[in-house]
């Protein structure tokens, strides 16, 4: 049985615009969860709310960092809901948690409910990030990933791994198979913040960097096919 916590953005849930949140996406992000739990994983999910909202934008626009970032994980909650449902619409069991209380419409975060509802067969969605500000949904994935005792975590960007620059930007950048963490810091290549980069190495938390556009990409990561960029403690 393989355990893995998946880190999807909030712009992945938005569709070719990348806001607000498209139901055809939504589907067809689910229908690749759906086939990896139907191959007997066991999936956690952080989401972010970029689709929704961004605290960076409010804090540029005059707004106090604190509250832009409480905004976010609210946002977080809204995007892990409509992903429960669509993944209801699968026929699977899911079980929406909350770094913040919510009542009546999801659970406050326990470590031993969330490895209770992994055990049961539930798909477990982690929102309102850590419940606290300044820290990323990135850190919030790596930190549910180590509690929950996952054999990895999967991050979904748009593109095929990482690369040396930005190959929207930079047509000579270089994608790599394989890095280590200290490359990756190092290099500052950007592929998660520094915080959540930090634990995953000092936990040894294995991270694959892929496209979750690439149909099917999901499932081949966990029969064990090389796709996108896997980072961990040492090479190969």
């Amino acid at each position: 049985m393989t355990r893995v916590l998946l880190k999807l953005s909030g712009e992945a849930l938005g569709g070719g615009s990348g806001t607000g949140i498209d139901p055809q996406t939504v589907t067809a992000l689910c229908k690749e969860v759906a086939a990896v739990h139907a191959a007997g994983a066991e999936v956690g999910l952080v989401l972010g709310a970029g689709n929704l909202v961004r605290g960076a934008a409010l804090e540029a626009a005059g707004m106090d960092r604190v509250s832009g970032d409480h905004i976010g994980m609210l946002g977080t909650v809204m995007n892990a809901l409509a992903m429960a449902g669509a993944l209801q619409q699968q026929g699977l069991k899911t079980q929406v948690y909350s770094a913040f209380g919510v009542p009546g419409i999801a659970e406050q975060y326990r470590t031993e409910l969330a490895q209770a509802s992994l055990d049961a067969g539930k798909i477990c969605l982690f929102a309102g990030g850590l419940g606290n500000p300044l820290f990323t949904t990135d850190t919030a994935a790596v930190l549910r990933g180590i509690e929950i005792k996952a054999d990895m975590v999967l991050k979904a960007t748009k593109v095929d791994g990482v690369y040396s620059a930005d190959p929207q930007k930079d047509p000579t950048a270089t994608r790599y198979d394989d890095l280590t963490y200290d490359a990756v810091i190092q290099q500052n290549l950007q592929v998660m913040d520094l915080t959540a980069i930090c634990l995953c190495r000092d936990h040894e938390m294995p991270l694959v960097v892929f496209d979750m556009n690439q149909q099917g990409a999901l499932t081949r990561i966990l029969k064990g096919d090389k796709v996108g960029t896997t980072i961990r403690s040492t090479d190969g």
